[in-house]
C-alpha cells in the first residue's frame, strides 16, 4: 500500500521557518519525483517545489525561490521541506505527492499519482 504522509506543520510568526517532512512507502523511493503543493483558502492547489530522487535535481516555483529548500533523505524514504523566511501569504494546507513514473521534473499535478493528506501552515503577522 502506497503512503505519504506529511509533518511538521503549525503556526508560526512572518520570519520564521518551519520544516516539513514526507515520510513515504509502498513504491520504490529512489527512482521517483516528489512535489510539496499547497492550497490556501479559496484559491487553487499550486505547486511548490520538487525533487528527482534519482538524481537530487530541484524545481522552486518563483514565489519560493530563495526561502524554502527541498531535500530527500532516500535511506529514509523521506522528503523534507526546509521554508525560511516565511509570509502570511505562505498560510495554507501542503500537501507532498509521489510521481512514481517521473519523465520530467516538473509540478504538474496530473503527473503526481499519490498524494498524502495535507499538514496546515499558518503564518501570522
Amino acid at each position: 500500500e502506497v503512503q505519504l504522509v506529511e509533518s511538521g506543520g503549525g503556526l508560526v510568526q512572518a520570519g520564521g521557518s518551519l520544516r516539513l517532512s514526507c515520510a513515504a512507502s509502498g513504491f520504490r523511493f529512489d527512482d521517483c519525483a516528489i512535489g510539496w503543493f499547497r492550497q490556501a483558502p479559496g484559491k487553487e492547489r499550486e505547486g511548490v517545489s520538487g525533487i528527482s530522487t534519482s538524481d537530487g535535481r530541484t524545481y522552486y516555483a518563483d514565489s519560493v525561490k530563495g526561502r524554502f529548500t527541498i531535500s530527500s533523505d532516500n535511506a529514509k524514504n523521506t522528503v523534507y521541506l526546509q521554508m525560511n523566511s516565511l509570509k502570511p501569504e505562505d498560510t495554507a494546507v501542503y500537501y507532498c505527492a509521489a510521481d512514481t513514473d517521473p519523465i520530467a521534473l516538473a509540478l504538474v499535478e496530473i503527473e503526481y499519482n499519490y498524494w498524502g493528506q495535507g499538514t496546515q501552515v499558518t503564518v501570522s503577522s
